[in-house]
């Protein structure tokens, strides 16, 4: 891998409101232009082309990548800045509700924005999920809509520290979940996309087969919805190339106890009240946030960071791309 001086002559290294260091390492890392006059989107693609591994090990050096000041002003351009990696694509699945804008990108969670969308690792739950999550921002919100950040192994330190033996067990027993989903796509929830939308067809059989290699089970409803079954799970997980760090892996604090999720141990035993409240507090604890600016493109190593959805004003308009 290039040494990051490599790059002084096209991108400079900036700084963000609500940066962090964490761990020796700068949150968001934010790159700028070095000459303004050089912001299009076609020297930017150019420039990421030349040397893709460089900021790939960016990405995982420090978790988060802010491409900031440079001209991305459409999906358009935001998806010729992704393909400029050649990274594999990967199809979205989950409760989200989204919608297709151009080739590789789609609309964030469209549910309403005044909720708070909880922070999660990207599709935590399939057999598959994204090893990067990029986001654009096209139209930035007059107020709130951060997308925040949480550093996962920073959450399962304080975990083992204050619940060692609670980790050691749910560890040992591994995690089930469950949610069930309508049929249709229901845009006033942000858990509102219906089956038929996740699996691509209204074939209850057919749906169920693509569950099954998604590593879930369904149980049909009487209202036309559906019941998935999730389990299975590992609370934390360790990937290669992250220092050996051990993630916090789970979406314990998203689906305990919510009035379309539940998650218990594997067995079915619940989990100590005590312990979820407390996990949620931790993640508030070590979230990092940035406002969005138009233009802003971020990249999110989506095995290293949870990630989430503050409450905000309209207009906002974020949209993303998952890659493998």
């Amino acid at each position: 891998m290039a040494p990051e001086c490599d790059f002084n002559n096209f991108f400079a290294t900036g700084s963000c409101e609500g940066q962090k260091v964490v761990d020796g390492e700068t949150m968001p890392l934010v790159l700028e232009p070095a000459d303004p006059a050089k912001n299009d989107v076609v020297s930017l693609a150019a420039a990421l082309r030349e040397d893709k591994e460089w900021f790939d090990g960016l990405i995982t050096k420090h978790s988060a990548v802010l491409l900031r000041g440079f001209d991305v002003g459409n999906a358009v351009s935001f998806n010729d800045v992704v393909e400029a990696f050649e990274w594999a694509d990967i199809r979205y699945v989950g409760p989200a509700p989204r919608t297709h804008v151009h080739k590789r990108v789609w609309t964030a969670n469209e549910g309403p924005l005044s909720d708070f969308i909880y922070f999660h690792h990207e599709m935590v739950l399939m057999k598959e999920f994204p090893k990067k999550v990029v986001l654009f921002c096209e139209v930035p919100p007059p107020e709130g809509g951060e997308t925040p950040f949480v550093p996962s192994f920073k959450v399962t330190e304080k975990m083992v520290e204050e619940f060692p033996a609670e980790v050691e067990e749910i560890e040992k027993r591994g995690l089930k979940y469950t949610f069930c989903a309508p049929g249709r796509n229901n845009s006033t929830s942000m858990r509102g996309r219906g089956w038929e939308d996740a699996f691509a067809t209204a074939d209850k059989q057919l749906a169920q087969i693509r569950a099954r290699a998604l590593g879930m089970e369904i149980e049909w409803l009487e209202d036309g919805g559906a019941k998935t079954i999730l389990g299975p799970r590992p609370l934390t997980r360790v990937f290669e190339g992250r220092k050996e760090r051990r993630m916090w892996f789970n979406t314990i604090v998203g689906m305990h106890g919510k009035e379309q999720s539940s998650a218990t141990m594997e067995d079915g035993t619940e989990l100590p009240l005590k312990f979820v409240k407390r996990c949620e507090e931790i993640i508030e604890e070590e979230s990092i946030q940035f406002k969005w600016q138009k233009g802003d493109v971020a990249f999110f190593d989506n095995w290293a960071l949870l990630h989430g959805r503050r409450p905000s004003l309209p207009p906002r308009k974020v949209l993303v791309a998952t890659c493998k």
